[in-house]
């Protein structure tokens, strides 16, 4: 699968409610990833940044396929605890 046109951004889950799930390619506030101190989520979406994602204050990003990798594979996103 291609990735070249993904992108990512990152931003605060208190704006989760400002996200028109039918432009990005997460499907609910309920597939959204977060951040181990559950104070960060991020969507992704395929060329063209959606106007809802525009819209988001505080973010970070966008961001590649391969940097947001990098960044999920962080203790911030990840708990060493919850390693198998």
């Amino acid at each position: 699968m291609a990735y070249e046109n993904r992108n990512y951004i990152i931003f605060p889950v208190d704006q989760v409610s400002a996200i028109d799930f039918s432009e990005v390619l997460e499907t609910s506030e309920d597939t959204l990833r977060k951040s181990v101190d559950q104070t960060k989520t991020f969507v992704k979406w395929d060329g063209e940044q959606p106007i809802c994602v525009y819209l988001l204050t505080n973010t970070e990003g966008p961001y590649t396929h391969s940097e947001i990798l990098a960044i999920m594979a962080s203790s911030e996103w990840t708990d060493p605890d919850q390693q198998p």
